[in-house]
């Protein structure tokens, strides 16, 4: 790695910062400062359903807190609705959206039916059943105002650009295969874009080099490569980093109760100290302690 070096650190104000999202925020900064590079700032809020402007509020308050600065301006997702439908019509001109009218239950059904595993990341993979629906019944249900998503035909997309490559700092080259992760919802009528589509837009309108996150999102990369591939966008190289985990091993994240910044704030820890209990938790493999 060179001089240019670009990172991110990309939180969903959907609640407080917690512990894990210290970890990302860190590793981010010292992969860029280690390179005389700049660490921007994102603020993933794509879906307004789990938004709350108090949160956003909190995680400035803790960023400052925790003295923890960022380069350039912040980029906020909303303000790219436009950008996310551009890219959206050039991905259906290319033949590689389809409009998908099942429900998650009808989803469930047709995999069991086929004696389909779960992906153990992902969810279930979906079977391609509405990729087979006739032009005309299609059309008939758009007409109807049927609710739909999205979904990107991954095998159409595998015979554009094949299984192409990426680099993860700790785990080395890797291959993406398309069809291996079913075809994965882009949007839905009521929801203008994905994690998916939106990440890799965003990180190459910013211009990220090296994307650190954790290792829950290792599978997603795969993804992202293959939308980097139809789309033409640069790649970055990754890094996926270890979780956080509790002594029990279970992971801590907001929906597992993991302590906020704001508790070890109102609690009396110091920024020096919460930085601490995080440098120690990584060389004890991600078991946090406090």
């Amino acid at each position: 790695m060179t001089r240019g070096v670009v990172t991110r650190f990309a939180p969903s104000p959907s609640g407080p910062l917690h512990v894990g999202h210290l970890l990302a925020a860190l590793q981010a900064r010292r992969l860029a400062d280690a390179h005389g590079g700049t660490c921007l700032l994102r603020v993933e809020d794509i879906d307004q359903r789990a938004q709350h402007p108090e949160y956003l509020e909190l995680m400035y308050d803790d960023l400052r807190w925790l003295d923890l600065h960022f380069d350039g301006e912040v980029m906020v997702q909303t303000d790219r609705f436009e950008v996310y439908r551009g890219v959206l019509n050039s991905l259906r001109a290319m033949g590689l959206l389809y409009p998908c009218f099942c429900t998650r239950s009808e989803i469930k059904s047709q995999v069991a039916e086929m004696g389909r595993a779960p992906h153990a990341t992902l969810g279930y993979l979906y079977p391609g059943t509405c990729r087979k629906l006739p032009p005309d019944v299609v059309a008939e249900k758009l007409a109807a105002g049927v609710p739909h998503s999205w979904r990107l035909d991954m095998k159409r997309a595998q015979d554009l650009v094949g299984c192409p490559l990426w680099h993860d700092l700790r785990r080395g080259t890797q291959r993406s295969v398309p069809t291996e992760f079913g075809d994965v919802i882009l949007a839905r009528k009521d929801f203008p874009a994905s994690y998916h589509l939106c990440v890799v837009v965003d990180d190459a309108a910013q211009g990220v080099t090296h994307v650190t996150r954790g290792a829950d999102l290792f599978d997603a990369t795969h993804i992202h490569r293959v939308l980097q591939g139809v789309l033409g966008l640069p790649v970055p190289d990754y890094c996926h980093h270890a979780l956080l985990r509790d002594n029990a091993g279970k992971r801590l994240a907001k929906r597992d109760g993991a302590r906020s910044i704001a508790s070890l704030r109102k609690s009396g820890f110091t920024p020096a100290q919460v930085r601490d209990s995080l440098q120690q938790a990584l060389t004890r493999g991600g078991i946090w302690q406090v």
